[in-house]
């Protein structure tokens, strides 16, 4: 009999009823809960009269529609209000741990709940909100649910859930000079695809994965779900347990020992098989930009935006078609010389401290382009009051950038940092559909260094040339 994956194992420690077909009732461990997928969970755990089961089990924290200035009582509109208002009122009545905008643990869910040491490995952790596949870097099984389900998991701590066939994704080769993992996800989705992922749970590793630090791995598996994967794994190891060991909500003594002493046996076998396995060179990257309105509209900033007419498939033809045309780039035109309005600097796959430091080694002693607009927004207080500690604020601040709160920010177009119909942003965030920024607004994704280097030139531009 072959050996059992990664993912296997976990999901088979879970299950708690098994209805065949690869479907079973899964215990949950840990439930992240925001403002914008929680209202209607919690009106339907009022409407059946039913209670939280292990409040414990669960920790609420409002990150999309939260200003990134605190001048205040700002929302950039009432409906923002209400969402963060009624979240910790939900979270009050139910006996929820709630983290207020004020409060030194707020940030982005996906950013705190490591931080917290509430996310651990071997665990099944969700939450209403599709990068939840970030926390699979620590080596559990980590993906977003619905209104529905989060109300489910309120009452019962259980899901019905599709096992998911298994894909290893072996990334080998290291990273090149001026390359992150941001390059590599999405140098990878560009070569399988938005769609490469679906149906399968993603277990990334190799040599390049090896030697990645934590923060970079919750980069890595944030992504998955831009490949069509709603699950993102990295085995346990001892850069993990270093990362959670002391963690608020770690374990601690004699149930730390044999915590870690069951995480790092928790790998995928030898022999396991997988229903796909993929070897993805990392060795000759270039830094990596999009163009298009989908992460797998990616190439090397080194290129052009690419011609339509000369691509043979007809779907993706017209994809491209219709992606430059709300991009507004024409064919030929050189990566590096697309001039940008605005650049953030951000979100939960990119606003960690290691984001930070690396974005202000290149700003040091540098001024941001005259016409563009700025935005440096850590992923949470702790973030912001190490980067702070440091001296990074002050980096970002005399380059020209503005310094914010934690929150999502533009990552998101439902609070007050959107683009304007028609500015382009070069970003740190996880997507670039239409629209996302903000109505009309146009996204070019890309790693830290490269938006600070967008920054100082005023256009796209390759960063291995501030390096």
């Amino acid at each position: 009999m072959a050996g059992h994956t990664l993912y296997e194992k976990i999901w088979s420690r879970h299950v708690v009823t098994d209805f065949g077909n690869d479907e079973a009732l899964l215990y949950v461990d840990r439930h992240l809960v925001q403002e914008v997928s929680s209202p209607q969970a919690f009106a339907a755990l009022d409407k059946a009269g039913r209670k939280v089961r292990r409040p414990e089990a669960h920790i609420a924290v409002a990150d999309h529609a939260v200003p990134t200035l605190r001048n205040g009582d700002t929302f950039a509109d009432e409906l923002a209000r209400k969402q963060v208002e009624r979240l910790n009122q939900n979270a009050a009545k139910h006996g929820i741990t709630y983290i207020p905008m004020d409060g030194a643990g707020h940030g982005i869910v996906h950013v705190i709940g490591p931080e917290l040491g509430f996310t651990l490995p071997g665990a099944v952790l969700v939450c209403g909100d599709s990068h939840t596949c970030t926390h699979g870097a620590f080596g559990c099984i980590a993906f977003g649910i619905g209104a529905s389900e989060c109300a489910s998991v309120f009452a019962t701590q259980t899901l019905r859930q599709r096992r998911q066939k298994t894909m290893r994704v072996n990334l080998e080769g290291g990273l090149p000079h001026g390359v992150t993992i941001k390059d590599v996800i999405l140098a990878l989705i560009a070569e399988i695809g938005t769609g490469g992922g679906v149906g399968y749970a993603i277990e990334f590793s190799g040599s390049t994965v090896r030697d990645l630090s934590m923060e970079a791995r919750m980069t890595l598996c944030n992504m998955a779900i831009e490949a069509g994967s709603r699950v993102g794994m990295v085995a346990p190891d001892e850069k993990t347990i270093s990362y959670l060991e002391g963690r608020p909500l770690a374990p601690s003594g004699d149930v730390w020992q044999a915590a870690v002493k069951d995480w790092l046996s928790l790998r995928s076998d030898e022999d396991a098989v997988y229903d796909r396995e993929i070897t993805f060179d990392t060795s000759a990257l270039a830094p990596q930009v999009s163009w298009g309105t989908t992460p797998e509209l990616t190439s090397p900033v080194t290129g052009v935006v690419p011609d339509p007419d000369a691509e043979p498939n007809e779907n993706r033809s017209e994809k491209i078609r219709k992606s430059l045309a709300y991009m507004d780039l024409r064919p030929g035109t050189a990566l590096a010389e697309i001039a940008i309005d605005r650049v953030f600097i951000g979100s939960c796959t990119n606003g960690r401290i290691e984001d930070l430091r690396a974005a202000a080694g290149i700003l040091a002693g540098r001024k941001v382009a005259s016409g563009v607009a700025a935005i440096a927004v850590p992923g949470s207080a702790s973030v912001k009051t190490m980067a702070e500690a440091e001296g990074l604020h002050e980096i970002f601040l005399a380059a020209g950038f503005e310094w914010r709160d934690a929150g999502c920010s533009m990552c998101v177009g439902i609070n007050e940092d959107r683009l304007a119909e028609g500015e382009r942003c070069a970003s740190t965030s996880n997507r670039n559909f239409e629209g996302r920024q903000g109505i009309g607004g146009r996204t070019h994704l890309m790693s830290p260094i490269m938006a600070a280097a967008a920054a100082i030139a005023g256009h796209i531009t390759d960063v291995r040339e501030f390096l």
